[in-house]
Parts: C-alpha cells; structure tokens; sequence
C-alpha cells in the first residue's frame, strides 16, 4: 500500500492526474511551479521526489517530463456527463447556464448520450435511498411508467419523486412519512424531465484534507536551477 501523502503532495499529485488527462503529456517542472505559485524548482523537485518514494510516480531525471504516474491508464470508453442542481422554469430547463459541472462515466452504465445528473436537495426520497446531495443519474429519452421515480419540473424547481396516475390525475409521491404527496393540476407548470435510472454517492468528504486543488498555493519563493521533471 502506497505511503499517505501530505495535503501538499495530494494537491501536486491530483495536478499531475488533471494534467495527464488534459493534455496527454506530464507537466515540466516549470509548470508544476506556475500552478502553484512555486518560484524554487528545486522545491518541486524535492516534492516529485517523495512522491516517487511514496509510490505514486516514477521519475526520469533526464528528461523534462519524465514522470510517469504508476497505475494509470488512459480512460477509454468514457463519457462526460452534465450535472444540474437547478433547471429553468421554463423549456430547454437545463441549460448551460445552469449546469454545475461533469462527471465522467464509464459509457457501460450509461443507457443514451443523453443522459444527465441532477443533485439531490432534501430527503424527500431517503427511503427509496435516495438522500440529500445524492447525484442522480437522468434519462430523459425513455418514457416514464407509473411507479418509476422521476425528475420532474414543478414551477421553478426540479424535483424527483415517484411518478403516479390516479385516473387522469398526476401525482408526485415522496419516499419520506414526514412528507405530503404532490398533486399536479391542469394548471400547473410541470413537465417530465426523465426517469432516474442510476445514482451515485461519495461516502467520503471530498471537500476534506485539502483535497481541492486551490489557486492560491504558494510553497516556494527563491529561484533554484532549472531540473528536470
């Protein structure tokens, strides 16, 4: 098992990983410094070194990008998925806008290219499992039936609940005691967005440990000679 790294060391790490995947090449060391404001190359160096140790890279002194990050492969067969926490009020109601960010997918658990991800705001849902901040994953190309949890545009919000018929009636059910059934009148500005058909939940803090990258690091300030990444 790899050594733990620092908060520092996880930051250059996941900068190496963002730059991989970007650029298909590794960062130069003068690169590595620009991003966080490190103007001691030899700071860098020492930073790569340990990560070296630790077992997450392996260097090439010799060259100017000679990092290689142990274990990784190029993503194949992936897919960038939109996720939403809010939608407009009135159609198209996602748009660019309003859209929070990415998250990339494997494509085998993706039913269409249209898929998107709303995040979840309240336990409306928790005993369907289905939790605040819980991404759920949105196909809107596949007709919904009764008993299927949906995404739906209720006024000015989005909301998931189950889908219900009551004769000619609509009705958006909550998977929480503690909360009332909607009904949807004639009136009321409510479309389907899509059937929930998959979720995802981080069971960890990604927030903890410094694990965001933040622009305002600063590690070094005196000017080393140039070495190699």
């Amino acid at each position: 098992m790899a050594e733990p790294l620092t908060p520092i060391e996880r930051r250059v790490y996941h900068f190496l990983l963002d730059f991989l995947a970007e650029h298909s090449y590794q960062p130069s060391i003068r690169e590595i410094g620009k991003r966080f404001r490190i103007k001691s190359t030899k700071t860098v160096s020492d930073i790569l070194g340990i990560l070296a140790e630790k077992g997450y890279i392996e260097r090439d002194p010799s060259r100017s990008r000679g990092v290689r990050i142990l274990g990784y492969v190029a993503p194949v067969r992936t897919q960038p998925v939109p996720i939403y926490r809010e939608i407009a009020p009135s159609e198209p109601a996602l748009t660019s806008e309003l859209r929070e960010g990415y998250l990339t997918l494997d494509r085998r658990f993706l039913p269409n290219d249209e898929v998107f991800i709303l995040r979840i705001s309240g336990d409306s849902m928790a005993e369907r499992g289905i939790f605040d901040n819980d991404l759920v994953l949105v196909n809107p190309s596949t007709r919904a039936l009764d008993g299927q949890v949906v995404a739906a545009r209720l006024g000015p919000h989005a909301t998931v609940k189950t889908l219900t018929h009551r004769g000619a009636t609509i009705v958006l059910e909550p998977a929480n005691s503690a909360e009332r059934e909607t009904v949807v009148g004639p009136n009321d500005n409510f479309a389907v967005l899509g059937v929930v058909c998959g979720l995802f939940r981080p069971m960890f803090d990604a927030d903890a440990d410094g694990g965001r990258l933040e622009h305002d690091d600063t590690l070094g300030t005196d000017e080393e000679p140039d070495a190699a990444a």
